[in-house]
């Protein structure tokens, strides 16, 4: 079970879809939910700082307000004590844009890139392919 998952999409009605599909498969005890990148990269410059807890998942909107997603993780790989290794990133969109899935393929930080709606299905897969371990 993870300990928390992150949303970062500027969609309330997403995240709160997108919620209740991760609360329903029960492989999660918690989750953060921001509509703003910045404030979200806020939480987790002092999650590190302070070494409190990191959401090992986060599932990252590409197209907001203020900062997209693809800035989002231009900062996020400037924040002190990256855990990158730890944190899995997977975009989760309603872009079609071939060119936004390619460029997700070339993105380092990056382990994934779905189309929404999120279903539980799709959250126990990632769950299942990232963090699962035989």
């Amino acid at each position: 079970m993870l300990e928390s998952v992150m949303l970062i999409d500027d969609n309330k009605h997403d995240n709160f879809f997108h919620e209740t599909a991760i609360n329903d498969t029960g492989l999660a005890k918690s989750v953060v939910k921001y509509q703003s990148a910045e404030k979200a990269l806020g939480y987790l410059s002092e999650a590190m700082v302070n070494q409190a807890g990191v959401p090992p998942l986060i599932l990252l909107d590409i197209n907001m307000p203020g900062m997209s997603g693809w800035e989002f993780l231009k900062e996020y790989q400037k924040l002190p004590h990256q855990p990158q290794h730890q944190t899995i990133i997977i975009m989760l969109t309603t872009s079609n844009n071939p060119n936004d899935r390619e460029r997700a393929k070339q993105e380092p930080a990056l382990r994934g890139f779905l189309n929404k709606a999120l279903t539980e299905e799709m959250f126990d897969e990632i769950v299942n392919t990232h963090f699962v371990k035989e």
